[in-house]
């Protein structure tokens, strides 16, 4: 009886340890989103730019100063919606029409990731740079990597409403918390794992 109750005692201390951290891992990432959703990989260099949908169109704008630094030689923008938005975009910020290509099907994170790596694999593409906002960033990262581990994936997001003043702006706050509900819900759904 003894033993048992120490095992009982034992796995209750565990359950509780283990909770504090969670909890205390839940109050860092709630009040420090940007030191847990926002990747970035730094300067590097691939075989295409893929610009996700989404955001207020700061992301073509990051895309075309990216390409301007050669940091890909092509850009595929990926998203129903605002595909034609953002090549707009990305054609008033001086990039040649020829080296911009459409994924025009995917509404979600997921699908623009198995949508564009089926156009991917068809090319022979393995360096791919991802261009998102910051708070979007590590989920887009973990779910192209998840559904297309032989290819390189790097993270180059637009830091439009990174400064704290920013966050109370329409939206912002909203869809920087939403991540928050949607990393786990990546993870149990599809398997992907935000870590």
């Amino acid at each position: 009886m003894a033993v048992i109750r120490r095992l009982i005692f034992g796995l209750v201390k565990v359950f509780l340890l283990v909770s504090a951290l969670l909890a205390l891992v839940t109050v860092i990432a709630w009040f420090y989103p940007e030191k847990f959703l926002c990747v970035d990989s730094g300067p590097v260099s691939a075989d295409v730019l893929v610009v996700l949908g989404g955001g207020v169109h700061e992301r073509p704008l990051r895309a075309a100063e990216l390409f301007q630094q050669h940091a890909a030689p092509r850009i595929l923008i990926s998203g129903a919606g605002d595909d034609v938005i953002n090549r707009d975009l990305l054609l008033k910020k001086g990039i040649p029409p020829g080296v911009i290509q459409m994924e025009d099907d995917s509404t979600t994170t997921r699908e623009n990731a198995l949508f564009t790596i089926k156009r991917l694999r068809a090319e022979h593409v393995h360096r791919v740079i991802l261009v998102t906002t910051w708070y979007h960033a590590r989920r887009a990262l973990k779910t192209f990597e998840h559904f297309a581990p032989e290819m390189k994936f790097y993270s180059r997001p637009s830091y439009y409403a990174f400064d704290r003043t920013d966050w109370p702006k329409p939206g912002n706050f909203k869809r920087m918390r939403l991540e928050f509900l949607k990393l786990p819900g990546y993870w149990l759904r599809y398997g992907v794992n935000p870590f």
